[in-house]
């Protein structure tokens, strides 16, 4: 599959350009970017081409991965997919649901395969685990706290990310957590709480269909020495906890490019693709609006 980058930053230079050139069955056929020398810089460092028409690159290749914030994601996603691309996108989805929504139209339109990459979810132990309590059911409550310390970090390379400063925790980490409790605890039925904590942390609080509830704490201004991540499942089979995973991101995207060629060559949608994108940019959509109709802590 011949397969193209969109996106430059951080996110595009350590995780997906050395993942999609070290891919035994992909031919990385090129990048676009919004600044044009980022683009020629990364393209010459993994031996491929800088594109500065991003229509021209979609009309080269079978596939896009997609580096970028979540407003121009979403764009160009579908393009993309109405270019005939197969999608391998960033989470979240999209800023809006009006926006994920256009998404998965163009995608079910075009008929085109897509992956979203929440990273717990391609995770062997992870994932192994969620299947399985998946499978167990019987849980009547959840816990996930998904800490992390960017804002704190002057190193962090996604400190200044204009979008993560405007969204927050709720929509970085905030997908990561529910990628991991809704197919668990199945789709949530009402968030009954949002509370805003320190700096950018969010509490949730869910109402499953299944009957359980759930509670998420995300924060990007955790203290480094707080910083972590951990969900926590009780119900009738005991108590059990989210097994850690030390692998590195390249391996872990080089899983959902393996999920994105199995799903372009057997028309079977992945269990992390678009429509599954989309719920989790539901959540996220009416938790922040309860978060902005209540008063913020000064």
């Amino acid at each position: 599959m011949r397969i193209g980058l969109l996106g430059t930053g951080p996110w595009a230079r350590t995780a997906h350009a050395p993942a999609l050139s070290g891919h035994r069955d992909l031919d990385f056929a090129g990048i676009w970017g919004r600044r044009a020398d980022a683009a020629g810089e990364l393209a010459a460092l993994h031996g491929t081409r800088a594109y500065d028409d991003v229509d021209a690159l979609l009309a080269d290749v079978d596939a896009v991965a997609v580096a970028l914030p979540p407003a121009v994601q979403a764009g160009l996603a579908v393009r993309a997919a109405r270019a005939g691309c197969h999608l391998l996108l960033d989470k979240p989805l999209a800023p809006t649901v009006e926006e994920g929504l256009a998404v998965v139209a163009a995608v079910e339109e075009a008929r085109v395969a897509s992956v979203v990459f929440f990273t717990t979810r391609f995770q062997p132990e992870p994932e192994t685990w969620i299947t399985e309590q998946a499978r167990a059911g019987g849980w009547f409550t959840g816990r996930a706290q998904w800490l992390g310390a960017v804002f704190g970090d002057a190193a962090s390379p996604f400190a200044a990310s204009p979008w993560r400063r405007e969204k927050g925790a709720l929509w970085d980490v905030g997908p990561h957590a529910l990628s991991v409790l809704l197919p668990v605890l199945g789709e949530p039925r009402q968030v009954t709480a949002a509370a805003y904590g320190p700096g950018d942390t969010v509490h949730l609080v869910l109402d499953h269909a299944s009957g359980a509830s759930s509670s998420l704490t995300l924060s990007l201004t955790a203290p480094p020495a707080a910083a972590g991540a951990m969900v926590e499942l009780r119900g009738e089979a005991g108590v059990t906890v989210l097994p850690q995973s030390s692998e590195g991101i390249v391996p872990v995207l080089g899983r959902a490019v393996d999920a994105l060629l199995t799903a372009a060559r057997t028309g079977v949608p992945h269990v992390c693709d678009a429509e599954f994108a989309l719920r989790v940019t539901r959540v996220l959509a009416t938790a922040e609006t309860l978060l902005h109709s209540g008063s913020r802590p000064s």
